[in-house]
């Protein structure tokens, strides 16, 4: 049964608290993803996503400076030893696409729903945490494009 640490990207973009919301939308850009992991001194303090940029500083127009007055600061994490099953039943559970891996207390990694899709023989895990995610999204309206990340 593979564990997280089998499929998990280790090579992690990340931000800390202190850093300006341009930087991190930068790196988000540059590495093409739509989350990046807060540390400071190794230490997951949040992630901020595109979503995060966009409705709290941008929509309200509140001249957010820093990852710190933007990011998410509940976020669900997985340790490398979590099951992929376990992963993916986590993930449609909480409805969240992407899964920061901790152990010992500082960011080891990061799974994304692709990650799990990627994988051949977890295609249908991610299928189902695919599913359950999406199930309370409601349908776009002709013309409308929708992103799922």
């Amino acid at each position: 049964m593979n564990q997280m640490r089998d499929i998990m990207t280790t090579q992690v973009a990340t931000v800390t608290p202190q850093d300006n919301i341009q930087q991190a939308a930068g790196l988000m850009k540059q590495h093409n993803v739509g989350v990046i992991p807060v540390v400071e001194n190794g230490v997951l303090r949040g992630v901020v996503t595109d979503r995060d940029l966009v409705l709290r500083s941008v929509a309200d127009n509140n001249g957010a400076a820093t990852v710190a007055e933007v990011m998410t600061t509940d976020v669900i994490t997985a340790d490398p030893t979590m099951t992929v099953d376990e992963a993916s039943r986590l993930m449609a559970e909480r409805q969240i696409r992407r899964l920061p891996i901790v152990e010992n207390n500082q960011l080891v990694g990061i799974v994304a729903l692709g990650d799990l899709a990627a994988r051949q023989q977890h295609a249908g895990e991610a299928g189902v945490a695919l599913s359950n995610i999406s199930s309370n999204i409601p349908d776009p309206e002709p013309g409308d494009q929708q992103t799922l990340m």
